[in-house]
């Protein structure tokens, strides 16, 4: 990795940060706040969150193994996808590599801050190949971006792949780890201490059943993070999402016993799948959904649409040509997807 101050855009490297009324005081006790305009009535709502999320990091600190300092929370994950543009992206003259298909929201923030996207295709069983990755790169690529377990096919990737890419890239790697809970892979938070080129994204919304909250994270050397939270919104967290985010965390054996039971769901919905005449191909999976090849995706999506059962059509998506991409339900759910189906 050359020298981050090389990486990250000149204009960042020496921006003087928004100075919010709740960094001035930090680390005094105070119980008069008449600082930040606020209205003094209509308690807790009427002060503004702490801009860092304090206790919010020590919990998820414990609970990541990753320290406070390496932590950065977002507005979902979309916050830290559309900030590592902002941090390390010249419009207009730099470029990022992705693999294809994979999440739509790199290239969407690639294209609102007008960078190159550069787009690998996988192979024919949904593997990334580091080699062609490196490949595409030239002076101006700044981030590599790699969703492992991948969104729609999927499939986790050889760790050893990521790891050459990591080892080899001079830039930044951003893996989007918003999957891996569901995965028998392990994450690679424990290369953070020794690859300062890796950010790693986690969410709420999947495992954690709090998609609602917008609570993303993203984990990566101190100085990254350090870089991150001068660019982002002063209160970019709000107290409510820090507040239910603080509750989600307080119990993580029963986000295992979820997390069990979807499993379990998963396989037996895919075993269901493969013995369906409309499914062609029920592909291996690492995610709280599956990919299926079908005979006609538009028809029997548009008929379960009519059904009240929404799945999501990626025929369009690279590679997915007929595909249809089934997130798993509860049981119920599950069980009214597949006898509609069956009387398809």
């Amino acid at each position: 990795m050359i020298s981050l101050e090389q990486l990250v855009r000149k204009n960042i490297w020496s921006l003087a940060p928004y100075s919010s009324a709740r960094d001035e005081y930090s680390g005094k006790e105070a119980h008069v706040f008449l600082d930040a305009n606020e209205n003094p009535y209509n308690a807790p709502y009427n002060r503004y969150p702490d801009p860092l999320q304090r206790e919010l990091k020590a919990v998820l600190s414990r609970v990541k193994g990753v320290p406070e300092n390496m932590i950065f929370l977002g507005n979902g994950s979309d916050e830290a996808i559309d900030l590592a543009y902002r941090v390390f992206c010249r419009p207009g003259i730099d470029n990022v590599v992705a693999i294809a298909p994979t999440y739509g929201m790199y290239q969407v923030c690639a294209d609102i801050n007008d960078i190159e996207y550069r787009q690998v295709l996988l192979d024919e069983n949904y593997q990334m190949h580091a080699d062609q990755l490196l490949a595409a790169c030239d002076g101006n690529t700044k981030l590599i971006w790699i969703c492992s377990p991948n969104n729609p096919t999927g499939n986790s990737f050889d760790r050893d792949e990521i790891l050459k890419v990591l080892n080899s890239f001079q830039g930044i790697v951003v893996v989007d780890e918003a999957y891996i809970d569901f995965s028998q892979q392990l994450s690679l938070r424990q290369e953070l201490p020794t690859h300062p080129n890796l950010i790693i994204l986690q969410t709420m919304s999947k495992a954690w059943g709090s998609a609602a909250i917008r609570l993303g994270m993203a984990f990566a050397s101190a100085d990254i993070i350090n870089i991150y939270n001068k660019v982002k919104y002063p209160y970019n967290v709000n107290l409510l999402t820090q507040q239910q985010g603080l509750e989600a965390l307080k119990d993580p054996f029963e986000v295992d016993k979820w997390v069990k039971t979807l499993l379990g769901e998963r396989t037996r919905l895919m075993q269901a799948f493969v013995e369906l005449p409309i499914c062609e191909k029920v592909y291996k999976t690492d995610a709280n959904f599956f990919l299926a090849r079908m005979t006609d995706a538009q028809a029997i999506y548009d008929y379960l649409v009519d059904k009240g059962i929404i799945v999501r059509n990626r025929t369009r998506v690279q590679l997915c040509n007929n595909c249809l991409r089934i997130t798993i339900g509860t049981r119920t759910e599950n069980n009214e997807l597949l006898s509609a189906l069956r009387q398809y």
